[in-house]
């Protein structure tokens, strides 16, 4: 039996604090993404979790926006924030777990939930970058082979860290294209029959 994991926050006060801290639609639209694909994964591996995990996704990047021009600080301006709003220590380390690649003196993911996030958080970002070049914009008729041409060509969305998602598949014990194609199929659960990555 898994332990049972609080976070502190409803979904609903997770969401209030997300759309306090940013105010662009991509921001909010990547975490809503990250949060879908983390209970995708939770269903699989910790189904009685599937709130933590999917509040972990919403708010990763709670103080991206706000503080992007201090990238070793990324999570821990979040901490505050999060700890102040009644988020408990597990959620906060959960979170920081993601930039441990960044700043060392963050925890490194052990977690089931913790690696997925690793894994999956840049991965999401570039499928989503992918598919909005795409006729369709849907990640429905979106495979491997197509994301696969994408991640090797790096002035494709040159932000996205290779490294982290390579990292991250090595964590899991997966290869590349495993983590790919689950990604996809936990993306594909969520959006399949809405234009989720056009540009407004």
């Amino acid at each position: 039996m898994a332990e049972a994991l609080s976070a502190g926050l409803s979904r609903e006060q997770a969401y209030e604090l997300l759309c306090e801290h940013n105010k662009d639609p991509f921001h909010i639209e990547h975490a809503e993404t990250v949060e879908q694909t983390m209970r995708y994964f939770a269903r699989e591996y910790d189904p009685e979790n599937e709130e933590f995990w999917g509040i972990v996704g919403l708010l990763h990047d709670l103080d991206w926006e706000e503080h992007s021009d201090d990238p070793m600080n990324h999570t821990i301006y979040a901490a505050k924030d999060i700890e102040a709003a009644g988020g408990t220590p597990e959620l906060i380390r959960a979170i920081q777990t993601h930039t441990s690649d960044f700043n060392t003196t963050l925890p490194r993911p052990e977690l089931m939930m913790e690696k997925i996030l690793f894994a999956t958080e840049e991965l999401t970002g570039l499928i989503g970058a992918a598919v909005v070049m795409r006729p369709s914009k849907s990640v429905m008729d979106f495979n491997v082979k197509s994301l696969k041409k994408k991640f090797k060509d790096k002035r494709f969305a040159a932000g996205v860290n290779r490294d982290v998602i390579r990292e991250g598949a090595d964590m899991l014990g997966w290869d590349l294209d495993e983590l790919f194609a689950r990604t996809i199929e936990a993306m594909q659960s969520f959006a399949p029959d809405r234009d989720t990555f056009a540009q407004e």
